[in-house]
């Protein structure tokens, strides 16, 4: 196998492994935050032990994302050095930034959630996990923010041709406010956000079900799930909202990756409009999408608001950038890896809007078909955030910089196909490892509930006042 494609894969090995932990870590720490307001309210045991049970869940989830991360970084040095090297200035500083700042703050007030309990005053113990909370955004923030720019990068010096300027072979900004909030920076963080809230409030049902299925826990269950359930239902709402936004910049921006997405290969005339597509098989080899079923004109009225407007397909939106047939981004991991994203948003909106209806009639914990699927469920945020990845990385394809750095240019050509292949293997039984020891930590913690966590010495002795 190639250097190109091995180094391509080890590197989704990597990220896709490490964006499980970061993206359902941040979503617990928002809903820790909603755990503690609702103590700092009721004062109440029940609330503070619930509480303490979701912060041990979530330790367990920053320390493996911490792990993986590591990872990463090394990756970056050892087979995209030229990437690295031409995209320094943007890619550099972001990252230390976040190495030091979001890093560490979201760190040290994660020893103040997990070993300050009693030892500090409701009010800092509370700041504490909004402190982590904004920490962990902070830190998504950043990684965005600097993969936006590869996907619509700005802010740099041009040429008088429009190219950019390099020195030292280095691609030079001349604002980097610019370049941090670039044209898909804000919808795509948004986005981001939201599929983590989504992540954790589906992962705090799944266990919640399992309480009451098993008829454990069962005040402390519907607890968690009540407030798991408004989270689902409120960022379901948002994201299809958000994610149209998003849609609206990947139109205006890049063409190709929207053409990939709608198995769109030849472009639509003014008056005709583009069909919204359900279902598909693309096949690119013949340049044509089987099997049909869509929507007529609807994608055109989406993307531009007037059902007759064209949109571009693959073929002249690749010509435009210059990219051989060969080179195109693969249509069919592109337009199902967005069509599983974009079902499981349908199943998120409807079984929040289910659940809350259950809710207001009291009969959450009474419907086993809800609870079931609950439990099913609960990794389908993570799937949907996975693949959401996916469409996002392969539709920009064959570039690394929309634009300015195709993918087969920013590889190391020190690294040989070999030892790529080894690190690969040896990443995957790594992951496997720590997959194994996650889920026996998170399963061990849940057996043993909410119940054996002790509140000796916590603020509900009325020892450390706010």
């Amino acid at each position: 196998m190639e250097v190109v494609l091995l180094s391509r894969i080890q590197f989704a090995v990597t990220v896709a492994f490490h964006f499980i932990f970061p993206c359902l870590s941040i979503g617990l720490a928002w809903l820790n935050v909603i755990f503690l307001a609702k103590y700092r309210k009721s004062k109440s045991e029940d609330d503070l032990r619930l509480s303490y049970f979701w912060v041990n869940l979530f330790g367990i989830t920053f320390a493996v994302g911490a792990a993986t991360g590591v990872v990463m970084v090394f990756q970056f040095g050892s087979n995209w050095a030229d990437f690295t090297h031409y995209a320094a200035s943007m890619f550099v500083p972001p990252l230390v930034a976040e190495a030091t700042i979001a890093f560490f703050l979201e760190a040290t007030f994660i020893g103040i959630l997990i070993w300050g309990r009693g030892k500090v005053s409701k009010a800092l113990y509370f700041v504490s996990s909004v402190m982590v909370a904004i920490g962990a955004t902070l830190s998504a923030f950043i990684i965005v923010a600097v993969d936006s720019w590869m996907q619509t990068p700005a802010g740099y010096i041009k040429d008088a041709a429009g190219n950019p300027e390099m020195l030292d072979g280095k691609v030079q900004l001349d604002n980097f406010f610019e370049a941090v909030f670039n044209p898909s920076t804000m919808p795509r963080i948004t986005h981001t956000l939201i599929a983590c809230l989504i992540t954790g409030a589906g992962f705090v049902l799944g266990i919640s079900a399992w309480y009451l299925l098993k008829k454990k826990k069962q005040e402390f269950a519907m607890k968690s799930m009540g407030v798991a359930i408004v989270v689902l239902l409120v960022c379901s709402v948002a994201q299809w909202v958000v994610g149209h936004w998003h849609t609206l910049e990947v139109v205006e921006k890049q063409p190709l990756k929207l053409a990939a997405f709608e198995g769109l290969f030849e472009s639509t005339e003014e008056g005709e409009g583009a069909e919204l597509l359900i279902f598909g098989i693309p096949d690119q080899e013949k340049e044509v999408t089987n099997l049909k079923i869509g929507i007529p004109k609807m994608l055109s009225f989406l993307a531009y608001g007037d059902f007759d407007a064209p949109v571009t397909g693959i073929k002249d939106a690749a010509a435009e950038e210059n990219v051989p047939k060969e080179e195109w981004p693969s249509v069919l991991l592109s337009f199902f890896s967005y069509r599983t994203m974009m079902a499981l948003g349908t199943f998120f909106l409807l079984f929040g809007l289910w659940g809350i209806f259950l809710k207001a009639r009291k009969k959450l914990q009474d419907s086993s078909l809800f609870l079931r699927i609950a439990l099913i469920s609960a990794p389908f945020g993570l799937i949907a955030a996975e693949v959401g990845w996916m469409a996002a990385e392969i539709g920009r394809q064959p570039w690394i910089i929309q634009g300015m750095m195709k993918t087969s240019d920013a590889i190391s050509d020190k690294v040989p196909a070999e030892q790529i292949l080894v690190s690969v293997l040896l990443f995957v039984a790594l992951y496997l490892i720590l997959t194994l020891a996650y889920v026996f930590l998170v399963k061990r913690k849940v057996e043993e509930g909410p119940d054996a966590i002790s509140l000796t010495g916590s603020h509900t002795e009325g020892r450390i006042e706010a």
